[in-house]
């Protein structure tokens, strides 16, 4: 049964690169019946340390060429359909109709947001992954039972603050790595078996040899999933929701509607720094004294709560919220994702965000 919903399934894969390589050839070999494969990039001799569908004798030809030959010598009867295109917010649409899911390989934003909101007017299953240098993030954005992508990541980094893989390097094995890891998420969907990643967004320190899950959850007035969302209306820096990721700050920058505050104390704030913020401690907040001044700035601002893990920011937050601070928010991880994710040393854009950047 399960081999023939395979063989009867429809998935489409943008990027024929890093991530896009290990993830074709293991649906391919799976069984998936119908492979579409976007690009509109010719395979570079630099590409091939990470992008293995492609050898010596593909340089200079389509990627979506080398990848049909490629899936055709593994398993001949799997139908590839080639998209030698850039897929963009107005061609997607259309690109996608009739795909049963969209595994996500693209290396650039405009292209992820293309994808994700196609895929969230759709209601297609959308799996994503993104890789740079040691560290990578995949989720699986599906509307009705999670978030989509902008929903986690409302606005792209400012441009310039993040490094491509051109840049900045990644090691080729990592997007093996993770676009296995896709390939995996698309047959748990497409057989429905086991728990695919909607809702947790999952990262990886290859360096470190470390695994972690963020919870992520639907951003209501998202312009992409939510249809109640007023169009132009502006939701970046207006979250109507309870936590925000280390990216979604990091891209903000210094908007002035928004007000970050650490409820640690000095020390525990030198021991293990987060993004630069007011310092109220919580204790004057569960006693009403920092809620009845001017410490939090007006009910009007964005108000991002800090602390070590996202625990005591949460209180903050639900404090803050019942005080008339409807924009309260608690940064997911804390300081330790924020350390990690963001100011992490290997990360070549600082505090922009870079994991968040191209596969």
């Amino acid at each position: 049964m399960g081999q023939r919903r395979l063989a009867a399934a429809k998935v489409l894969v943008v990027g024929a690169g890093g991530l896009g390589s290990p993830a074709l050839l293991y649906l391919a070999a799976a069984g998936v019946g119908t492979l579409g494969v976007i690009d509109d990039d010719l395979v570079d001799l630099t590409n091939l340390h990470r992008q293995v569908l492609h050898g010596e004798a593909s340089v200079g030809r389509p990627k979506t060429e080398s990848a049909q030959e490629a899936i055709a010598r593994l398993d001949s009867r799997v139908r590839v359909v080639r998209h030698d295109t850039r897929l963009t917010r107005d061609s997607a649409p259309g690109i996608i109709r009739g795909y049963d899911l969209v595994v996500d390989g693209s290396d650039n934003f405009d292209t992820r947001y293309a994808v994700g909101r196609a895929c969230a007017q759709a209601g297609l299953p959308h799996v994503w992954a993104s890789v740079l240098q040691f560290q990578a993030q995949i989720s699986v954005w599906w509307v009705g039972r999670g978030p989509c992508y902008r929903c986690v990541f409302p606005a792209s980094p400012p441009p310039g603050s993040v490094a491509s893989c051109v840049e900045a390097g990644v090691l080729g094995s990592l997007t093996g790595t993770i676009g296995s890891l896709q390939a995996t998420e698309a047959l748990k969907i497409l057989l429905g078996v086991g728990d695919p990643l909607v809702g947790r967004l999952l990262l990886h320190d290859a360096l470190a040899q470390t695994w972690e899950t963020l919870p992520v959850r639907r951003r209501v007035g998202c312009p992409d999933c939510d249809p109640s969302a007023q169009a132009g209306e502006d939701s970046s820096t207006r979250p109507d929701l309870v936590t925000v990721t280390p990216h979604w700050l990091a891209g903000i920058g210094s908007d002035q509607r928004v007000r970050v505050v650490d409820v640690r104390d000095a020390a525990e704030r030198e021991a293990l720094p987060g993004p630069a913020a007011h310092g109220i401690p919580l204790a004057s907040l569960r006693d009403g004294t920092a809620l009845q001044s001017t410490r939090l700035g007006s009910p009007e601002d964005t108000v991002v709560f800090v602390c070590r893990s996202g625990v005591r920011s949460e209180e903050a937050r639900a404090l803050a919220r019942a005080a008339g601070w409807r924009y309260a928010v608690s940064l997911e991880g804390g300081a330790l994702a924020w350390s990690r994710w963001v100011a992490a040393p290997t990360s070549p854009a600082g505090s922009s965000g870079a994991v968040e950047s191209s596969a």
